[in-house]
Protein backbone atom coordinates (compact mmCIF):
# COMPACT_ATOMS: atom_id res chain seq x y z
CA UNK A 1 0.00 0.00 0.00
CA UNK A 2 1.39 3.09 -1.04
CA UNK A 3 1.91 6.43 1.71
CA UNK A 4 -0.64 8.54 -0.14
CA UNK A 5 -3.61 5.40 -0.47
CA UNK A 6 -6.76 5.95 1.79
CA UNK A 7 -7.03 3.31 4.53
CA UNK A 8 -10.16 3.30 6.45
CA UNK A 9 -7.82 2.00 9.81
CA UNK A 10 -5.23 4.73 8.75
CA UNK A 11 -8.25 7.16 8.21
CA UNK A 12 -9.64 5.77 11.99
CA UNK A 13 -6.35 6.10 13.91
CA UNK A 14 -6.05 9.78 12.47
CA UNK A 15 -9.15 10.90 14.05
CA UNK A 16 -8.53 9.21 17.03
CA UNK A 17 -5.95 11.40 17.51
CA UNK A 18 -7.79 14.93 18.95
CA UNK A 19 -9.91 12.93 21.03
CA UNK A 20 -6.24 11.34 22.34
CA UNK A 21 -4.79 14.61 23.21
CA UNK A 22 -8.21 15.89 24.63
CA UNK A 23 -8.37 13.32 26.97
CA UNK A 24 -4.13 13.57 27.84
CA UNK A 25 -4.97 17.39 28.92
CA UNK A 26 -7.41 15.54 31.62
CA UNK A 27 -6.82 15.00 34.99
CA UNK A 28 -5.22 11.22 35.41
CA UNK A 29 -4.50 9.71 38.68
CA UNK A 30 -0.58 8.68 38.80
CA UNK A 31 -0.02 6.10 41.31
CA UNK A 32 3.37 6.95 41.78
CA UNK A 33 2.73 10.53 42.84
CA UNK A 34 -0.33 9.09 44.80
CA UNK A 35 1.89 7.13 46.79
CA UNK A 36 4.54 9.96 47.40
CA UNK A 37 1.84 12.76 48.52
CA UNK A 38 0.67 9.50 50.92
CA UNK A 39 4.22 9.35 52.25
CA UNK A 40 4.93 12.99 52.57
CA UNK A 41 1.71 13.73 54.35
CA UNK A 42 2.36 11.20 56.56
CA UNK A 43 6.43 12.59 57.42
CA UNK A 44 4.73 16.37 58.09
CA UNK A 45 2.06 14.48 60.52
CA UNK A 46 5.10 13.01 62.58
CA UNK A 47 6.14 16.33 62.92
CA UNK A 48 3.72 17.90 65.24
CA UNK A 49 2.51 15.63 67.39
CA UNK A 50 6.21 13.60 67.72
CA UNK A 51 8.56 16.18 66.41
CA UNK A 52 7.43 19.43 67.67
CA UNK A 53 6.70 17.86 70.95
CA UNK A 54 9.47 16.28 71.94
CA UNK A 55 11.17 19.65 70.59
CA UNK A 56 9.26 22.11 72.31
CA UNK A 57 8.78 19.40 75.38
CA UNK A 58 12.38 19.67 76.07
CA UNK A 59 13.36 22.71 75.84
CA UNK A 60 10.53 23.81 78.23
CA UNK A 61 10.27 23.41 82.27
CA UNK A 62 10.36 20.10 84.07
CA UNK A 63 7.07 20.79 85.65
CA UNK A 64 5.15 22.50 81.97
CA UNK A 65 6.34 19.74 79.66
CA UNK A 66 3.11 17.32 79.87
CA UNK A 67 1.36 20.53 79.12
CA UNK A 68 3.85 21.33 76.20
CA UNK A 69 2.78 17.66 74.79
CA UNK A 70 -0.78 18.27 74.96
CA UNK A 71 -1.21 21.71 73.79
CA UNK A 72 0.90 20.14 70.67
CA UNK A 73 -1.34 17.29 70.33
CA UNK A 74 -4.61 19.47 70.39
CA UNK A 75 -3.33 21.88 68.11
CA UNK A 76 -3.23 18.88 65.75
CA UNK A 77 -6.29 17.35 66.67
CA UNK A 78 -8.06 20.33 66.67
CA UNK A 79 -6.64 21.17 63.30
CA UNK A 80 -7.70 17.86 61.97
CA UNK A 81 -11.14 19.12 62.66
CA UNK A 82 -11.71 22.28 61.87
CA UNK A 83 -9.94 21.98 58.55
CA UNK A 84 -12.39 18.92 56.60
CA UNK A 85 -15.08 21.14 58.14
CA UNK A 86 -14.52 24.41 56.75
CA UNK A 87 -10.67 25.06 56.53
CA UNK A 88 -9.75 23.23 53.63
CA UNK A 89 -12.64 25.47 51.94
CA UNK A 90 -11.59 28.78 52.75
CA UNK A 91 -8.25 27.87 51.85
CA UNK A 92 -8.77 26.10 48.56
CA UNK A 93 -12.38 26.58 47.68
CA UNK A 94 -13.13 28.97 44.89
CA UNK A 95 -11.47 32.32 44.77
CA UNK A 96 -13.74 35.54 46.47
CA UNK A 97 -11.78 38.75 45.68
CA UNK A 98 -8.35 37.14 46.19
CA UNK A 99 -9.23 37.40 50.06
CA UNK A 100 -11.17 33.70 51.36
CA UNK A 101 -12.45 30.80 49.66
CA UNK A 102 -16.04 30.27 48.94
CA UNK A 103 -17.92 28.00 50.98
CA UNK A 104 -18.24 25.15 47.85
CA UNK A 105 -16.17 22.19 49.97
CA UNK A 106 -17.64 22.77 53.58
CA UNK A 107 -17.56 19.24 55.35
CA UNK A 108 -15.27 18.59 51.46
CA UNK A 109 -19.24 18.47 49.77
CA UNK A 110 -18.40 17.42 45.79
CA UNK A 111 -15.27 15.60 46.96
CA UNK A 112 -15.04 12.17 46.37
CA UNK A 113 -12.78 9.00 46.06
CA UNK A 114 -12.71 9.58 42.03
CA UNK A 115 -12.06 13.32 42.39
CA UNK A 116 -8.54 14.37 41.51
CA UNK A 117 -6.34 17.48 42.47
CA UNK A 118 -3.52 17.54 39.50
CA UNK A 119 -2.43 13.91 39.18
CA UNK A 120 -3.62 12.64 42.76
CA UNK A 121 -6.90 12.24 44.78
CA UNK A 122 -8.00 15.40 46.18
CA UNK A 123 -8.54 13.47 49.80
CA UNK A 124 -5.05 13.25 50.09
CA UNK A 125 -4.08 16.73 48.57
CA UNK A 126 -6.51 17.84 51.58
CA UNK A 127 -4.57 15.87 54.13
CA UNK A 128 -1.42 17.29 53.07
CA UNK A 129 -2.57 21.04 53.44
CA UNK A 130 -4.17 19.99 56.69
CA UNK A 131 -0.63 18.95 58.32
CA UNK A 132 0.70 22.10 57.46
CA UNK A 133 -1.98 24.17 59.18
CA UNK A 134 -1.72 22.06 62.25
CA UNK A 135 1.97 22.37 62.47
CA UNK A 136 1.37 26.14 61.63
CA UNK A 137 -0.76 26.30 65.09
CA UNK A 138 1.40 24.43 66.97
CA UNK A 139 4.33 26.59 66.44
CA UNK A 140 2.74 29.97 68.09
CA UNK A 141 2.79 27.53 71.54
CA UNK A 142 6.71 28.00 71.58
CA UNK A 143 6.04 31.90 72.18
CA UNK A 144 3.77 30.79 75.13
CA UNK A 145 4.58 27.60 77.19
CA UNK A 146 4.87 27.91 81.09
CA UNK A 147 2.06 30.39 81.40
CA UNK A 148 -1.63 29.86 79.13
CA UNK A 149 -4.60 28.36 80.63
CA UNK A 150 -5.19 25.14 78.28
CA UNK A 151 -9.18 25.92 77.98
CA UNK A 152 -7.76 29.16 76.37
CA UNK A 153 -5.54 27.42 73.79
CA UNK A 154 -7.95 25.31 72.78
CA UNK A 155 -10.55 28.56 71.99
CA UNK A 156 -7.23 30.41 70.69
CA UNK A 157 -6.43 27.99 68.32
CA UNK A 158 -9.57 27.14 66.72
CA UNK A 159 -10.49 30.54 66.26
CA UNK A 160 -6.90 31.41 65.01
CA UNK A 161 -6.93 28.94 62.16
CA UNK A 162 -10.55 29.24 60.68
CA UNK A 163 -9.58 33.68 60.77
CA UNK A 164 -5.57 34.23 60.26
CA UNK A 165 -3.97 30.66 58.47
CA UNK A 166 -6.84 29.97 56.30
CA UNK A 167 -6.93 33.64 54.64
CA UNK A 168 -3.22 33.59 54.46
CA UNK A 169 -3.19 29.71 53.24
CA UNK A 170 -5.51 31.29 50.31
CA UNK A 171 -3.73 34.01 49.41
CA UNK A 172 -0.43 32.36 48.74
CA UNK A 173 -1.49 28.79 47.52
CA UNK A 174 -5.17 28.94 46.84
CA UNK A 175 -5.20 31.76 43.90
CA UNK A 176 -5.35 34.81 45.91
CA UNK A 177 -4.31 38.00 45.40
CA UNK A 178 -0.42 36.94 46.60
CA UNK A 179 -0.41 34.52 44.41
CA UNK A 180 -2.05 36.49 41.59
CA UNK A 181 1.08 39.32 42.89
CA UNK A 182 3.93 36.60 41.68
CA UNK A 183 4.79 35.81 45.68
CA UNK A 184 6.73 32.55 45.66
CA UNK A 185 6.42 30.44 48.83
CA UNK A 186 7.03 26.80 47.85
CA UNK A 187 6.31 25.33 51.47
CA UNK A 188 5.37 27.68 53.93
CA UNK A 189 7.63 30.86 54.43
CA UNK A 190 4.90 33.54 54.41
CA UNK A 191 2.07 30.84 55.58
CA UNK A 192 3.93 28.53 58.07
CA UNK A 193 6.62 30.85 59.24
CA UNK A 194 6.42 34.11 59.32
CA UNK A 195 2.72 33.64 60.05
CA UNK A 196 3.59 31.68 63.52
CA UNK A 197 6.39 33.77 64.52
CA UNK A 198 4.65 36.80 64.20
CA UNK A 199 1.30 34.99 66.36
CA UNK A 200 3.67 33.85 68.80
CA UNK A 201 5.84 37.12 69.08
CA UNK A 202 1.32 38.98 69.86
CA UNK A 203 0.53 36.30 72.05
CA UNK A 204 3.79 36.42 74.33
CA UNK A 205 3.44 40.13 74.51
CA UNK A 206 -0.01 39.99 75.70
CA UNK A 207 0.22 37.43 78.29
CA UNK A 208 3.34 38.97 79.55
CA UNK A 209 6.76 37.88 81.10
CA UNK A 210 6.86 34.43 82.99
CA UNK A 211 7.32 34.43 87.22
CA UNK A 212 10.85 35.14 87.61
CA UNK A 213 12.19 35.27 83.75
CA UNK A 214 15.41 37.41 84.01
CA UNK A 215 15.97 37.00 87.51
CA UNK A 216 16.20 33.14 87.68
CA UNK A 217 17.55 30.15 85.69
CA UNK A 218 14.78 28.25 83.56
CA UNK A 219 16.54 25.26 82.97
CA UNK A 220 15.14 22.78 80.03
CA UNK A 221 13.61 19.60 81.05
CA UNK A 222 15.32 17.75 78.56
CA UNK A 223 18.01 18.70 76.19
CA UNK A 224 18.21 15.05 74.76
CA UNK A 225 14.45 15.37 74.49
CA UNK A 226 15.35 18.00 72.52
CA UNK A 227 17.60 16.62 70.35
CA UNK A 228 15.41 13.66 68.97
CA UNK A 229 12.54 16.16 68.50
CA UNK A 230 15.17 17.86 66.15
CA UNK A 231 15.88 14.80 64.42
CA UNK A 232 12.43 14.37 63.91
CA UNK A 233 11.49 17.09 62.52
CA UNK A 234 14.41 17.18 60.02
CA UNK A 235 13.16 14.18 58.88
CA UNK A 236 9.51 15.51 58.57
CA UNK A 237 10.51 18.11 56.86
CA UNK A 238 11.68 16.58 53.44
CA UNK A 239 7.68 15.71 53.23
CA UNK A 240 7.27 19.31 54.18
CA UNK A 241 9.67 21.08 51.37
CA UNK A 242 9.90 17.82 48.54
CA UNK A 243 6.06 17.20 49.20
CA UNK A 244 5.17 20.31 48.42
CA UNK A 245 5.75 19.73 44.34
CA UNK A 246 2.41 17.31 44.95
CA UNK A 247 4.67 14.83 42.08
CA UNK A 248 6.87 12.70 42.34
CA UNK A 249 9.87 14.25 39.93
CA UNK A 250 12.95 16.03 39.73
CA UNK A 251 11.67 19.06 41.11
CA UNK A 252 10.93 17.44 44.28
CA UNK A 253 14.24 15.55 44.41
CA UNK A 254 15.65 18.91 44.15
CA UNK A 255 14.28 20.63 47.09
CA UNK A 256 14.81 17.10 49.03
CA UNK A 257 18.25 18.00 48.30
CA UNK A 258 18.28 21.81 48.95
CA UNK A 259 16.27 21.25 52.13
CA UNK A 260 18.55 18.21 53.64
CA UNK A 261 21.62 20.97 53.03
CA UNK A 262 20.63 23.93 54.78
CA UNK A 263 19.73 22.13 57.69
CA UNK A 264 22.78 20.85 57.82
CA UNK A 265 24.78 24.08 56.95
CA UNK A 266 22.31 25.72 59.51
CA UNK A 267 23.31 23.82 61.87
CA UNK A 268 27.06 24.39 62.02
CA UNK A 269 26.76 27.62 61.52
CA UNK A 270 24.92 28.50 64.74
CA UNK A 271 27.12 25.99 66.16
CA UNK A 272 30.50 28.04 65.04
CA UNK A 273 28.67 31.38 66.31
CA UNK A 274 27.55 30.01 69.84
CA UNK A 275 31.19 28.40 69.86
CA UNK A 276 33.07 31.94 69.01
CA UNK A 277 31.00 34.11 71.30
CA UNK A 278 30.21 31.99 74.17
CA UNK A 279 33.08 29.48 73.95
CA UNK A 280 30.67 26.16 74.20
CA UNK A 281 28.97 24.61 71.06
CA UNK A 282 25.83 22.90 73.13
CA UNK A 283 23.59 20.64 71.72
CA UNK A 284 20.42 22.94 71.79
CA UNK A 285 22.03 25.33 69.59
CA UNK A 286 22.84 22.73 67.22
CA UNK A 287 19.35 21.62 67.28
CA UNK A 288 17.98 24.62 67.08
CA UNK A 289 20.14 25.44 64.00
CA UNK A 290 19.33 22.50 61.98
CA UNK A 291 15.62 24.31 62.31
CA UNK A 292 16.69 27.48 61.67
CA UNK A 293 17.99 25.93 58.35
CA UNK A 294 15.00 24.41 57.63
CA UNK A 295 12.37 27.41 58.08
CA UNK A 296 15.10 29.24 55.76
CA UNK A 297 14.30 26.82 52.74
CA UNK A 298 11.11 26.56 53.23
CA UNK A 299 9.96 29.38 50.89
CA UNK A 300 12.52 28.33 49.03
CA UNK A 301 13.02 24.71 48.44
CA UNK A 302 11.45 24.53 44.99
CA UNK A 303 13.01 27.61 43.34
CA UNK A 304 16.88 27.50 44.00
CA UNK A 305 19.96 25.46 43.38
CA UNK A 306 22.48 23.86 45.60
CA UNK A 307 24.69 26.62 46.25
CA UNK A 308 21.93 28.91 47.04
CA UNK A 309 20.84 26.51 50.01
CA UNK A 310 24.45 26.76 51.18
CA UNK A 311 24.04 30.79 51.66
CA UNK A 312 20.56 30.13 53.09
CA UNK A 313 21.61 28.07 56.10
CA UNK A 314 25.00 29.54 57.03
CA UNK A 315 22.69 33.30 57.18
CA UNK A 316 20.11 31.46 59.15
CA UNK A 317 22.39 29.57 61.63
CA UNK A 318 24.05 32.98 62.35
CA UNK A 319 21.08 35.12 62.06
CA UNK A 320 18.65 32.34 64.06
CA UNK A 321 21.66 33.08 67.16
CA UNK A 322 21.73 36.20 67.01
CA UNK A 323 18.14 36.60 67.82
CA UNK A 324 17.66 34.32 70.04
CA UNK A 325 20.81 35.48 72.29
CA UNK A 326 20.80 39.06 71.84
CA UNK A 327 17.56 40.63 69.51
CA UNK A 328 15.57 38.90 72.62
CA UNK A 329 16.88 40.22 75.39
CA UNK A 330 17.36 43.79 74.19
CA UNK A 331 13.81 44.31 73.11
CA UNK A 332 12.51 42.26 76.26
CA UNK A 333 10.01 40.30 75.19
CA UNK A 334 9.66 36.59 76.89
CA UNK A 335 9.25 34.44 74.15
CA UNK A 336 9.51 31.33 75.82
CA UNK A 337 10.81 28.96 73.55
CA UNK A 338 12.27 31.46 70.45
CA UNK A 339 9.30 30.97 68.25
CA UNK A 340 9.57 34.28 66.63
CA UNK A 341 13.33 34.15 66.69
CA UNK A 342 13.89 31.40 64.71
CA UNK A 343 10.36 30.91 63.15
CA UNK A 344 9.70 34.30 62.57
CA UNK A 345 12.92 36.08 61.88
CA UNK A 346 14.47 32.90 59.73
CA UNK A 347 11.33 32.58 57.71
CA UNK A 348 11.61 36.16 56.68
CA UNK A 349 15.06 35.77 55.42
CA UNK A 350 14.13 32.32 53.17
CA UNK A 351 11.47 34.26 51.91
CA UNK A 352 13.76 37.30 51.02
CA UNK A 353 16.44 34.58 50.08
CA UNK A 354 13.75 33.10 47.79
CA UNK A 355 13.46 36.91 46.12
CA UNK A 356 17.24 36.77 45.68
CA UNK A 357 18.09 33.35 44.56
CA UNK A 358 14.92 31.87 42.56
CA UNK A 359 16.86 30.48 39.81
CA UNK A 360 14.77 29.59 36.52
CA UNK A 361 17.05 26.24 35.55
CA UNK A 362 15.88 24.95 38.60
CA UNK A 363 12.05 25.64 38.06
CA UNK A 364 10.87 28.79 35.15
CA UNK A 365 8.42 29.95 37.48
CA UNK A 366 10.66 31.46 39.49
CA UNK A 367 13.42 34.06 38.49
CA UNK A 368 15.01 36.31 41.46
CA UNK A 369 17.37 39.29 41.67
CA UNK A 370 20.35 37.71 41.00
CA UNK A 371 18.91 36.03 37.76
CA UNK A 372 17.72 39.28 36.21
CA UNK A 373 14.39 40.01 38.03
CA UNK A 374 15.01 42.74 40.90
CA UNK A 375 11.19 42.90 41.05
CA UNK A 376 10.87 39.46 42.60
CA UNK A 377 12.43 40.67 45.60
CA UNK A 378 9.89 43.61 45.74
CA UNK A 379 7.52 41.14 45.67
CA UNK A 380 8.40 39.33 48.29
CA UNK A 381 8.49 42.51 50.70
CA UNK A 382 5.71 43.40 49.94
CA UNK A 383 4.17 39.67 50.72
CA UNK A 384 6.13 39.41 54.06
CA UNK A 385 4.60 42.91 55.05
CA UNK A 386 1.27 42.00 54.18
CA UNK A 387 1.94 38.44 56.03
CA UNK A 388 3.29 40.03 58.95
CA UNK A 389 0.62 43.13 59.35
CA UNK A 390 -2.42 40.85 58.50
CA UNK A 391 -1.36 38.18 61.85
CA UNK A 392 -0.28 40.64 63.86
CA UNK A 393 -3.74 42.91 64.10
CA UNK A 394 -5.39 39.41 63.71
CA UNK A 395 -3.76 37.78 66.19
CA UNK A 396 -4.87 40.62 68.92
CA UNK A 397 -8.56 40.15 67.60
CA UNK A 398 -8.06 36.57 68.05
CA UNK A 399 -6.86 37.52 71.70
CA UNK A 400 -9.04 39.65 72.87
CA UNK A 401 -12.06 37.60 72.29
CA UNK A 402 -10.74 34.22 73.71
CA UNK A 403 -9.34 36.42 76.20
CA UNK A 404 -13.50 37.54 76.92
CA UNK A 405 -14.82 33.87 76.45
CA UNK A 406 -12.23 32.00 79.12
CA UNK A 407 -12.36 34.95 81.64
CA UNK A 408 -8.67 35.34 80.89
CA UNK A 409 -5.55 34.20 79.44
CA UNK A 410 -3.09 33.19 81.64
CA UNK A 411 -3.09 30.72 84.27
CA UNK A 412 -3.15 31.89 88.09
CA UNK A 413 0.40 32.83 89.84
CA UNK A 414 0.30 29.81 91.90
CA UNK A 415 -0.49 27.71 89.08
CA UNK A 416 2.10 28.93 87.24
CA UNK A 417 4.41 28.71 90.20
CA UNK A 418 3.51 24.83 90.70
CA UNK A 419 3.61 24.18 87.52
CA UNK A 420 1.25 23.63 84.37
CA UNK A 421 1.13 19.64 84.43
CA UNK A 422 0.57 19.48 87.76
CA UNK A 423 -2.28 22.79 87.86
CA UNK A 424 -3.75 22.14 84.38
CA UNK A 425 -3.52 18.34 83.94
CA UNK A 426 -3.22 16.74 86.91
CA UNK A 427 0.16 14.88 86.01
CA UNK A 428 3.75 15.10 86.39
CA UNK A 429 6.57 13.78 83.68
CA UNK A 430 8.94 12.61 86.36
CA UNK A 431 8.71 11.20 88.99
CA UNK A 432 11.92 12.80 90.96
CA UNK A 433 12.45 10.35 94.73
CA UNK A 434 14.21 11.72 97.58
CA UNK A 435 18.00 10.51 97.80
Amino acid sequence: MKLNEKSPVLTLMLSLIPATSAFAEEAVLNSGDTAWMIVSTALVMMMTPAGLALFYGGMSRYKNLLNTFAMTFMSYCLASIIWVVIGYTLAFGPDIGGIIGGLDFTFLKGITVKTLSGTIPTYVYVLFQMTFAGITVALVLGSIVDRMKFSSWLLFTTLWIVFIYCPIAHWVWGGGWMAKMGALDFAGGNVVHINAGVAGLVLSLALGKRIGYGRETMFPSSIALTGLGAALLWFGWFGFNAGSQLAADGLAGSAFLVTNTSAAMGAISWMFTEWYITRKPTVLGIASGIVAGLVSITPAAGFVDLQAALAIGLVAGVLGFLCVSKLKHKMGYDDSLDAFGVHGMCGLWGALATGIFANPAVNPNGTGLLYGNPNQLWIQIISIVATAAYTAVGTLIVIFITRLATNGLRVERDDEIAGLDNSQHGERAFEILNS
